[in-house]
Protein backbone atom coordinates (compact mmCIF):
# COMPACT_ATOMS: atom_id res chain seq x y z
CA UNK A 1 0.00 0.00 0.00
CA UNK A 2 1.74 3.36 -1.36
CA UNK A 3 1.48 6.25 1.29
CA UNK A 4 1.80 9.38 0.51
CA UNK A 5 3.43 10.70 3.89
CA UNK A 6 7.09 9.58 4.10
CA UNK A 7 8.99 8.82 6.83
CA UNK A 8 11.10 12.22 6.57
CA UNK A 9 8.27 14.06 6.43
CA UNK A 10 6.91 12.76 9.57
CA UNK A 11 10.04 13.58 11.44
CA UNK A 12 9.52 17.01 10.12
CA UNK A 13 6.01 17.04 11.65
CA UNK A 14 7.56 15.58 15.12
CA UNK A 15 10.42 18.27 15.12
CA UNK A 16 7.66 20.94 14.70
CA UNK A 17 5.85 19.61 17.52
CA UNK A 18 8.54 19.74 19.54
CA UNK A 19 9.65 22.68 18.65
CA UNK A 20 6.04 23.71 19.66
CA UNK A 21 5.91 21.87 22.59
CA UNK A 22 9.28 21.08 23.61
CA UNK A 23 9.69 23.89 26.46
CA UNK A 24 6.38 23.08 28.11
CA UNK A 25 7.18 19.63 28.75
CA UNK A 26 10.94 20.37 29.87
CA UNK A 27 9.48 23.04 32.16
CA UNK A 28 6.83 21.05 33.66
CA UNK A 29 9.67 18.17 34.21
CA UNK A 30 11.61 20.92 36.10
CA UNK A 31 8.79 21.63 38.28
CA UNK A 32 7.84 18.16 39.23
CA UNK A 33 11.31 17.01 39.97
CA UNK A 34 12.52 20.19 41.14
CA UNK A 35 11.66 19.76 44.46
CA UNK A 36 13.03 16.41 44.72
CA UNK A 37 17.09 17.10 43.47
CA UNK A 38 16.74 20.72 43.06
CA UNK A 39 16.56 22.55 39.72
CA UNK A 40 20.89 22.36 39.20
CA UNK A 41 21.08 18.41 40.32
CA UNK A 42 18.03 18.07 37.72
CA UNK A 43 19.16 19.80 35.28
CA UNK A 44 22.50 17.91 35.54
CA UNK A 45 20.98 14.32 35.88
CA UNK A 46 18.98 14.86 33.00
CA UNK A 47 21.57 16.48 30.23
CA UNK A 48 23.55 13.11 31.88
CA UNK A 49 20.45 10.91 30.81
CA UNK A 50 19.92 12.61 27.61
CA UNK A 51 23.68 11.55 26.39
CA UNK A 52 23.35 8.40 27.23
CA UNK A 53 20.45 7.92 25.46
CA UNK A 54 21.71 9.46 22.40
CA UNK A 55 24.78 7.39 22.35
CA UNK A 56 22.50 4.43 22.60
CA UNK A 57 20.32 5.44 19.78
CA UNK A 58 23.22 6.59 17.27
CA UNK A 59 25.00 2.97 18.06
CA UNK A 60 22.12 1.63 16.81
CA UNK A 61 21.29 3.74 13.91
CA UNK A 62 24.48 3.14 12.59
CA UNK A 63 24.12 -0.65 13.29
CA UNK A 64 20.92 -0.94 11.38
CA UNK A 65 22.72 0.84 8.40
CA UNK A 66 25.31 -1.60 8.14
CA UNK A 67 22.67 -4.47 8.24
CA UNK A 68 23.77 -5.67 11.88
CA UNK A 69 19.93 -5.76 12.96
CA UNK A 70 21.18 -8.50 15.79
CA UNK A 71 24.09 -6.39 17.09
CA UNK A 72 21.61 -3.60 16.94
CA UNK A 73 19.08 -5.01 19.29
CA UNK A 74 21.52 -5.12 22.21
CA UNK A 75 21.07 -1.06 21.83
CA UNK A 76 17.30 -1.18 21.39
CA UNK A 77 17.06 -2.79 24.53
CA UNK A 78 18.63 -0.73 26.43
CA UNK A 79 16.72 2.17 25.23
CA UNK A 80 13.37 0.44 26.41
CA UNK A 81 14.47 -1.05 29.31
CA UNK A 82 16.17 2.54 30.80
CA UNK A 83 14.94 4.96 28.65
CA UNK A 84 11.56 4.03 28.07
CA UNK A 85 9.96 7.37 28.33
CA UNK A 86 12.09 9.19 26.46
CA UNK A 87 11.69 9.93 22.79
CA UNK A 88 14.85 8.07 22.44
CA UNK A 89 13.11 4.66 22.71
CA UNK A 90 9.93 5.31 20.74
CA UNK A 91 12.59 6.76 17.67
CA UNK A 92 14.56 3.26 18.04
CA UNK A 93 11.37 1.36 18.50
CA UNK A 94 10.39 3.16 14.78
CA UNK A 95 13.64 2.62 13.17
CA UNK A 96 13.68 -1.24 14.11
CA UNK A 97 10.06 -1.70 13.16
CA UNK A 98 11.48 -0.41 10.06
CA UNK A 99 14.15 -2.83 9.79
CA UNK A 100 12.26 -5.72 11.18
CA UNK A 101 10.09 -4.96 7.86
CA UNK A 102 12.83 -5.30 5.40
CA UNK A 103 13.95 -8.66 6.79
CA UNK A 104 10.47 -9.68 6.46
CA UNK A 105 9.97 -9.90 10.21
CA UNK A 106 6.40 -8.68 10.11
CA UNK A 107 5.74 -9.92 13.06
CA UNK A 108 8.15 -8.11 15.10
CA UNK A 109 7.67 -5.08 13.28
CA UNK A 110 4.04 -5.26 14.81
CA UNK A 111 5.57 -5.85 17.89
CA UNK A 112 7.83 -2.57 17.82
CA UNK A 113 4.75 -0.51 16.19
CA UNK A 114 2.78 -1.58 18.99
CA UNK A 115 5.35 -0.33 21.64
CA UNK A 116 5.27 3.15 20.45
CA UNK A 117 1.24 2.97 19.77
CA UNK A 118 0.88 2.36 23.03
CA UNK A 119 3.64 4.08 24.87
CA UNK A 120 5.38 6.79 22.44
CA UNK A 121 6.44 9.94 23.85
CA UNK A 122 6.06 12.72 22.82
CA UNK A 123 2.66 12.22 21.59
CA UNK A 124 3.12 13.04 17.77
CA UNK A 125 5.70 9.35 17.54
CA UNK A 126 2.65 7.71 19.27
CA UNK A 127 0.11 8.95 16.28
CA UNK A 128 2.78 8.15 13.82
CA UNK A 129 3.65 4.57 15.65
CA UNK A 130 -0.53 4.11 15.37
CA UNK A 131 -0.81 4.84 11.93
CA UNK A 132 2.49 2.81 11.20
CA UNK A 133 0.77 -0.13 12.76
CA UNK A 134 -2.48 0.12 10.73
CA UNK A 135 -0.89 0.22 7.91
CA UNK A 136 0.73 -2.83 8.66
CA UNK A 137 -2.22 -4.60 9.91
CA UNK A 138 -4.01 -3.70 7.00
CA UNK A 139 -1.20 -5.09 4.54
CA UNK A 140 -1.65 -8.23 6.27
CA UNK A 141 -4.95 -8.01 5.49
CA UNK A 142 -6.84 -7.43 8.62
CA UNK A 143 -8.63 -3.67 8.03
CA UNK A 144 -11.00 -4.01 10.94
CA UNK A 145 -8.07 -4.60 13.52
CA UNK A 146 -6.30 -1.52 11.74
CA UNK A 147 -9.66 0.31 11.99
CA UNK A 148 -10.45 -0.24 15.57
CA UNK A 149 -6.81 0.71 16.43
CA UNK A 150 -7.11 4.16 14.57
CA UNK A 151 -10.63 4.39 16.72
CA UNK A 152 -8.58 3.97 20.00
CA UNK A 153 -6.34 6.76 19.37
CA UNK A 154 -7.32 9.99 19.09
CA UNK A 155 -4.13 11.36 17.32
CA UNK A 156 -2.42 14.54 17.49
CA UNK A 157 -2.95 17.95 16.18
CA UNK A 158 -0.25 18.49 12.87
CA UNK A 159 -1.07 14.80 11.91
CA UNK A 160 -5.04 15.22 10.61
CA UNK A 161 -3.92 14.59 7.31
CA UNK A 162 -1.57 11.81 7.32
CA UNK A 163 -4.47 9.53 9.74
CA UNK A 164 -7.28 10.46 7.67
CA UNK A 165 -5.11 9.15 4.25
CA UNK A 166 -5.03 6.17 6.22
CA UNK A 167 -8.81 6.04 7.83
CA UNK A 168 -9.20 6.40 3.53
CA UNK A 169 -6.95 3.70 2.77
CA UNK A 170 -8.66 1.47 5.23
CA UNK A 171 -12.14 2.27 4.36
CA UNK A 172 -11.41 1.49 0.96
CA UNK A 173 -10.27 -2.33 1.32
CA UNK A 174 -13.61 -1.98 3.98
CA UNK A 175 -15.35 -1.51 1.02
CA UNK A 176 -16.91 1.58 2.64
CA UNK A 177 -16.81 3.81 0.04
CA UNK A 178 -18.63 6.73 0.91
CA UNK A 179 -16.37 6.80 4.44
CA UNK A 180 -13.58 6.57 2.23
CA UNK A 181 -15.02 9.71 0.13
CA UNK A 182 -14.80 11.35 3.42
CA UNK A 183 -11.61 10.43 4.94
CA UNK A 184 -9.88 11.63 1.23
CA UNK A 185 -11.69 14.45 1.25
CA UNK A 186 -10.53 15.58 5.00
CA UNK A 187 -6.50 14.53 4.16
CA UNK A 188 -6.75 16.95 1.82
CA UNK A 189 -8.46 19.71 3.23
CA UNK A 190 -5.88 19.21 6.24
CA UNK A 191 -2.79 18.49 3.91
CA UNK A 192 0.04 21.55 4.61
CA UNK A 193 1.00 22.89 2.14
CA UNK A 194 4.62 21.61 0.28
CA UNK A 195 3.89 18.09 2.36
CA UNK A 196 3.01 15.04 0.92
CA UNK A 197 1.56 13.92 -3.19
CA UNK A 198 -1.77 16.54 -3.42
CA UNK A 199 -2.10 14.80 -6.89
CA UNK A 200 -2.02 11.16 -6.00
CA UNK A 201 -4.69 11.59 -3.30
CA UNK A 202 -6.85 13.33 -5.76
CA UNK A 203 -6.47 10.02 -7.32
CA UNK A 204 -7.65 8.26 -4.68
CA UNK A 205 -10.20 10.46 -3.85
CA UNK A 206 -11.60 10.10 -7.96
CA UNK A 207 -11.10 6.33 -8.44
CA UNK A 208 -13.91 5.99 -5.66
CA UNK A 209 -16.01 8.30 -7.71
CA UNK A 210 -15.23 11.01 -5.26
CA UNK A 211 -14.37 14.83 -6.93
CA UNK A 212 -12.23 16.83 -4.92
CA UNK A 213 -13.85 19.84 -3.11
CA UNK A 214 -12.49 22.85 -4.29
CA UNK A 215 -9.81 25.32 -2.70
CA UNK A 216 -9.27 28.98 -2.50
CA UNK A 217 -5.49 29.79 -3.59
CA UNK A 218 -3.70 32.41 -1.74
CA UNK A 219 -4.76 35.02 -3.91
CA UNK A 220 -8.17 34.07 -2.83
CA UNK A 221 -9.39 32.34 -6.30
CA UNK A 222 -11.01 29.40 -6.30
CA UNK A 223 -8.97 26.06 -8.08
Amino acid sequence: MAEYFNEHEQGEAVKKWLRENGGAIVMGLVIAFGGLFGVRQWQSWDVNQKQRASAEFEIMSQLLSEDQLDAAMDNYQTLKEDFSESPYASLAALQMARARLDAGQTDLAVTLYQFVADNGTPSALKTIGTERLARVLLDQGKPEEAISLLDQNSGTTGFEASTAEVRGDIYSALGRTEEAIDSYQLALDTLEEGVGDRGFLELKLKSLGGVPAETESEDGNQS
